[in-house]
């Protein structure tokens, strides 16, 4: 199947959920509590792209749900709230906005056609053996749409808490939102480049990708950090539990994710401990200098 036939497949599965969302949001039963119903539509709209999934035998129909819902709440919630200001809502689409264009133009850049699939989602449900359907719904598909769920709670408290103008923190938030998008376009043309010029065995270290092996997970984590810094902006007195979205992300990758990744690449390409050696895992930072460097200095 081409690349194109494939992304019109998955535009027809995500406007099918879609549907299913504003359905449920407009006819079904409400639980008089906004988020609540809304999750529950964002769960409805997941087990439709699971369908897409199983029938197409391909759960990477699932990889720009990611970015794809986050914008999708933020302006369902602000059309459902009252008195809220507009300035701190507007600040908060322009770094969930510029996220998610880039995030969903990144995928369908990488994107090669149902063809192909995630390497880690048969990785997983070889894992589960005959309970192979319930990681793929579970682990592939309902856990991380909760997860993200729980990261966008801030931008919720955001846009439908009034009462607090736009103050430093909005300020610190927006910068640090922006910053992280910025970081991951880089990281990402980059990482692009070297993919069309690399020789066979060749890893890469150039770049961000020197003081990071995962700078992209870096600005990845700094955006959910600012949708949380907007979150205690508008709500400093919920300010606990605020953060706890961008706590999971920091433990989904250091927990799955980056060791995944790692094993990966160690396995096809052992110079890769070398670049394991010098740079830093997440948090960027200069590399360390190969020992014949600093036997030469």
């Amino acid at each position: 199947m081409t690349k194109s036939a494939s992304l019109l497949r998955v535009c027809v599965a995500y406007a099918g959920a879609l549907l299913v969302a504003v359905v449920w949001l407009a006819l079904g039963p409400s639980t008089d509590t906004l988020w609540l119903d809304t999750l529950i539509a964002d769960l409805l709209a997941t087990l439709v792209i699971f369908g897409f999934s199983r029938v197409h035998h391909n759960s990477s129909f699932y990889d720009a749900y990611w970015s794809v819902v986050p914008p999708l709440l933020l302006f369902y919630w602000w059309a459902q709230s009252d008195g809220v200001d507009t300035l701190r809502f507007w600040l908060v689409a322009v770094v969930v906005l510029l996220w998610a264009v880039r995030l969903t133009a990144n995928w369908v850049h990488s994107f090669p056609g149902l063809h192909h699939e995630d390497w880690r989602y048969p990785l997983l449900r070889d894992r589960a053996g005959r309970f192979e359907a319930v990681a793929d719904l579970g682990g592939i598909h309902v856990i991380p749409t909760l997860q993200v769920f729980l990261g966008c709670l801030p931008m919720y408290v955001a846009v439908t808490r009034g009462g607090r103008d736009v103050g430093v923190i909005d300020a610190v938030a927006f910068v640090v939102g922006v910053g992280a998008v910025g970081l991951e376009l880089a990281a990402d043309t980059q990482m692009h480049r070297f993919v069309r010029e690399r020789q066979p065995g060749q890893v890469m270290d150039r770049g961000l990708w020197s003081w990071s092996r995962h700078p992209n997970y870096f600005g990845e984590l700094a955006f959910w950090v600012s949708l949380a810094l907007f979150g205690v902006a508008a709500a400093p007195g919920e300010s606990w539990w605020l953060l706890v979205g961008a706590l999971a992300m920091l433990a989904m990758f250091l927990g799955a994710s980056i060791p995944m990744m790692e094993e990966r690449s160690l396995e096809r390409r052992p110079q890769y401990q070398d670049v394991v050696d010098r740079v830093p895992m997440l948090v960027p930072r200069p590399p360390r200098r190969r020992p014949a460097d600093r036997a030469d200095t």
